[in-house]
């Protein structure tokens, strides 16, 4: 197998995936219960020198579901009835996800509600509190 090229600076070796052809599930007539057109792709995301440890720790995360028992990333493709495609459709995806972990989140500053936000809210609260009191039902005793 050949190493999964990330981007221009990252290149995930060969070593760290493995994939194996399963029987896929679905529609395919007598041709599904003869041909292993699935793939599963494994990714040992701990083992792997080539990620930064937090890119490693948020694909941890964003993967989590997606763990084998040995605690490898299943990536799996049914896509087509063609097997190095779904081959090359798991390999784009686990590229994806480690793109995605890639980048790093924007830190929330926390902010105050302005002034005039708070007139808006106090405006609304007592439009609608007065919405309320003229559907009241209206008593005799007054």
């Amino acid at each position: 197998m050949d190493p999964l090229q990330i981007d221009d600076r990252l290149v995930i070796p060969a070593d760290y995936l493995s994939w194996s052809a399963v029987r896929a599930s679905g529609a395919g007539g007598q041709n599904v219960n003869k041909v292993s057109s699935k793939v599963e792709l494994l990714f040992d995301i701990a083992g792997c020198p080539s990620l930064r440890p937090d890119v490693r720790a948020r694909l941890a995360v964003a993967t989590a579901k997606k763990r084998a028992a040995d605690g490898r990333v299943r990536i799996t493709s049914q896509l087509t009835r063609d097997q190095p495609k779904n081959l090359e459709d798991a390999r784009e995806k686990l590229a994806e996800l480690i793109r995605a972990a890639m980048v790093v989140p924007v830190k929330r500053r926390p902010t105050k509600p302005t002034r005039g936000s708070k007139v808006r809210r106090a405006d609304a609260k007592r439009h609608q509190s007065n919405k309320k009191q003229m559907r009241a039902r209206i008593t005799g005793d007054d």
